[in-house]
């Protein structure tokens, strides 16, 4: 994966399934001039150096990296995380004969700074294209995208969704009430309306996470005056950040509706902040209503607007009855919405996969 490893818990979890059940994994990222230690996991962790950090000049040069590695490593299977890895995976498994496997994310042609991109969209709807249809074994996180790559690819893959591994959290909230945001700052989180909402909301949001919108919410927190209310703390490693998310009075689930993977997404922060049994402000996009629907977490917005946001977070603010019953409801929730059950969809995929010839 093009990630660093440090902070990406799925892949964290999924490996270390594998590897506390026998498999021998290692998994594959990208080393940063920003990257802490390596922590010990049931499984190798391997990161490759780049000269180039970021756009086109990054993802060539980490797949001819990721290319020359693969061919040269023992295994039996080799598993493209998201479509940025997925070309160099297949060449290789082709080459040397080897089951390949494709976990999908999310619907990587369809994020925001990809479809607002005409020519990028182009180049990545070619890759996906080209590399899908021969990945005939997969897993993904909801079941709008297996059917979306069914419908487009003729593929039908497994669903492993992002839930936390189920851990206590008896941690007491911060005398001093914050609002929480973890996740990637990207394009398309609705940072441009929620740091303005923050001017009407008496209470701190503290945003836990790194992208390529980081310098522009930075940016908007600054013209908005706002340096004293809306905290960046960049990224927070994933220890850290189970330590600090219950202590927070509630937490933001935002994305805006441009591009597919948006609108049907659903996010593992959303699963973390009911593991933390703490209320969110979600967007009201299908996956996560049916999931509300059921469970009552989450206070449901319809659009992402500066006004309706900020509204909002001070209902949760204010309506001490909503607020006690989402997070009565959240703490129950997370005995069913954790990792337990999908670890053995994961272990039941790859026991198949092995099995066949």
């Amino acid at each position: 994966m093009t990630n660093d490893l440090t902070y990406d818990q799925r892949m964290q979890r999924i490996c270390g399934s594998l590897g506390e059940s026998g498999y021998e994994v290692t998994l594959v990222g990208r080393a940063l001039s920003t990257s802490l230690p390596l922590v010990d996991f049931p499984f190798k962790q391997i990161r490759l150096n780049c000269w180039y950090t970021k756009g086109k000049l990054m993802y060539l040069e980490f797949n001819l990296r990721l290319f020359i590695h693969l061919l040269f490593v023992k295994t039996d299977c080799i598993c493209a995380v998201d479509l940025d890895t997925i070309l160099p995976v297949y060449f290789v498994s082709a080459l040397r004969n080897k089951k390949r496997v494709y976990d999908a994310h999310e619907l990587f042609t369809e994020q925001k700074e990809i479809v607002t991109r005409p020519l990028i969209h182009k180049l990545w709807l070619k890759v996906e294209r080209f590399a899908v249809p021969r990945f005939k074994y997969g897993y993904t996180v909801n079941q709008f995208i297996i059917d979306e790559f069914n419908r487009r690819y003729g593929v039908r893959y497994k669903m492993v969704r992002n839930l936390p591994r189920l851990i206590r959290t008896d941690t007491q909230q911060s005398t001093e009430r914050f609002f929480i945001y973890q996740g990637a700052v990207n394009e398309g989180r609705s940072f441009e309306t929620l740091i303005p909402a923050m001017k009407q909301v008496d209470c701190k949001l503290i945003i836990c996470g790194n992208g390529n919108f980081f310098n522009q919410a930075k940016v908007l927190i600054k013209a908005n005056g706002l340096e004293d209310k809306v905290e960046m703390k960049g990224s927070v490693p994933p220890n850290e950040l189970r330590e600090l998310t219950p202590k927070a009075y509630a937490a933001v689930m935002l994305f805006e509706q441009t591009g597919l993977n948006q609108y049907y997404s659903l996010a593992n922060r959303f699963f973390d902040y009911i593991m933390a049994g703490i209320p969110q402000v979600c967007v009201a996009y299908p996956e996560y209503k049916a999931i509300n629907d059921q469970y009552n977490v989450a206070h449901l917005i319809n659009d992402t607007s500066t006004e309706t946001i900020a509204t909002a977070l001070n209902k949760l603010l204010r309506d001490d009855v909503l607020y006690n019953t989402m997070q009565e409801n959240a703490r129950k929730a997370r005995q069913a919405l954790n990792w337990s059950a999908e670890e053995k969809v994961l272990l039941s995929f790859y026991q198949q996969l092995f099995e066949t010839a």
